[in-house]
């Protein structure tokens, strides 16, 4: 299973001012321009919205639109049938952004709506149709997440879902974060399933939208030479490699993770 494992991640969605909304409040009280159009971030697992808090104060704060959608971690399919329904009913021009497994999402989501101007992959999986996270996350050597999960959760349905274990998250999740605000992370973390991680990608919309890629150098999920071997192959129109960062980049540098959705979000 650690093979199999070797990744996933942790974001999430939140913002606070005015111009942000959640996917359970009103998606009218949304609405992008051409000049600010609305910022879609999309989490992946372990984490919650707070994972995005910095990022989305700076954005509202210069005056786009910000909507955080919940993730279900359950499956690829339906989690990105979820994301393409909420960012649907927004109006104006789109810029998604996926932290880890939410890039899988947003690869899909992003498919048939000609509102989204770009995507933003953070930390994130970017896949081809067919490939899988745990594919992914094992393609190249490094990753630590197996060592780090504890013993998977039995749900009604058969299932089963995966918690990083809290003495081990700081380090494996999220080193360069603050140990207190780690803890605070760890005890909030949302799982996901193992059905989602071992599930095919049926989208890979960054062939055909403009991407953006930020990573850290120092992700203990998703290895360095698979964030970059992902990058690459996107051709993307702008990849920031942030020294040192841990998978929770958006955490521990949302200056950095702001300015490259601000790029995207400008880009003709």
């Amino acid at each position: 299973m650690k093979n199999l494992l070797l990744s996933l991640a942790a974001s999430s969605v939140l913002a606070a001012v005015v111009p942000t909304a959640h996917a359970e409040a009103p998606i009218t009280a949304v609405q992008g321009t051409v000049a600010k159009p609305t910022i879609v971030l999309i989490h992946g697992a372990f984490a919650d919205s707070s994972s995005w808090d910095g990022v989305a104060k700076k954005l509202t704060a210069k005056g786009y639109p910000v909507l955080s959608v919940a993730n279900p971690l359950r499956s690829v399919g339906n989690d990105a049938q979820y994301a393409a329904s909420v960012i649907g009913a927004v109006k104006g021009p789109l810029v998604l952004v996926g932290h880890s497994y939410g890039g899988m999402v947003i690869s899909k989501a992003a498919e048939g709506n000609p509102e989204v101007k770009a995507l933003v992959y953070v930390a994130a999986f970017a896949p081809e149709q067919g490939e899988t996270v745990a594919g992914l996350a094992g393609k190249f050597p490094g990753g630590t997440l197996g060592d780090a999960l504890a013993d998977p959760v039995a749900l009604a349905d058969g299932g089963k879902e995966l918690y990083i274990r809290q003495d081990k998250f700081h380090q494996q999740f999220a080193a360069d974060v603050a140990p207190k605000q780690a803890a605070l992370m760890a005890a909030g973390q949302r799982p996901v399933t193992m059905a989602a991680l071992n599930e095919a990608a049926s989208g890979s919309a960054w062939k055909q939208l403009p991407s953006y890629f930020v990573y850290g150098t120092a992700d203990k999920n998703i290895p360095l030479e698979g964030l970059r071997f992902m990058a690459k192959r996107a051709n993307p129109k702008d990849v920031v490699e942030v020294k040192g960062a841990s998978h929770v980049v958006m955490v521990s540098h949302p200056d950095a993770v702001a300015k490259v959705i601000e790029e995207a979000a400008q880009a003709k």
